[in-house]
């Protein structure tokens, strides 16, 4: 199998940073190829825009979809999008892994989505859910927050966990065709103990162990 791990922390010394390091480590282990884009330490651009693209379709007005099919088409996508791209297309599952801002993802690792997804290849046309451009490949989120677990049950204050990650799980990443399996979270992390800490980073590396038979969560078909 080959993954590729898309991180967004800050911090290096974060327990999400861990996570990664362990997924790192555990799937090689396995025997498997793995890639890692550390948003922050590439100084990723998160910010889309016009700059993205070394070819204009429409030199005048910027209609950034159909840039990216253009640049798609004539191989003018900016080299950092295209580096991503090629990563992105190279694997068999991904792993987004980020702590949980604002009921989201961090503004980088947005930034990651909105520049890498490209319409004319990921998405775009008949291009979503079963028909969409990254079919046959899985996807799994990692994330951490400050939020304690029953916080998040049906009945809790916020409300199920997978409806405040809808928009990146249905939204995004079974959009495009991947299965999505369910997400792997750490709750409460900055208020637990390193041994509560520990126990979290052995069941993350359990659960890659098991990760040939998972379910995918159910989402749409496409029409």
């Amino acid at each position: 199998m080959k993954a590729l791990i898309v991180h967004a922390h800050p911090e290096p010394r974060s327990f999400s940073t861990a996570l990664m390091s362990t997924a790192v480590e555990e799937l090689r282990h396995q025997g498997h190829e793995v890639q890692v884009s550390d948003l922050y330490a590439m100084g990723f651009n998160p910010v889309a825009s016009s700059a993205d693209f070394n070819q204009r379709a429409n030199p005048d007005y910027c209609v950034y979809a159909l840039e990216q099919r253009h640049g798609v088409d004539t191989g003018t996508l900016a080299a950092d999008i295209q580096a991503e791209l090629d990563k992105l297309l190279w694997c068999d599952l991904l792993i987004l892994n980020f702590p949980l801002f604002w009921c989201s993802t961090p503004a980088i690792m947005k930034g990651w989505i909105d520049r890498v997804l490209v319409s004319g290849k990921v998405y775009g046309g008949k291009r979503f859910y079963s028909q969409g451009g990254l079919k046959g490949k899985r996807a799994l989120v990692s994330l951490t927050l400050g939020g304690q677990e029953h916080m998040f049950a049906a009945d809790g204050v916020h409300g199920p966990m997978k409806d405040m990650l809808k928009h990146l799980l249905q939204g995004t990443l079974a959009y495009t065709g991947m299965d999505v399996l369910p997400p792997f979270i750490g709750w409460h992390i900055p208020y637990i103990t390193q041994d509560a800490r520990r126990t979290y980073l052995e069941s993350w590396r359990t659960r890659l162990q098991s990760l040939e038979e998972e379910a995918a969560l159910a989402y749409p078909m496409a029409i």
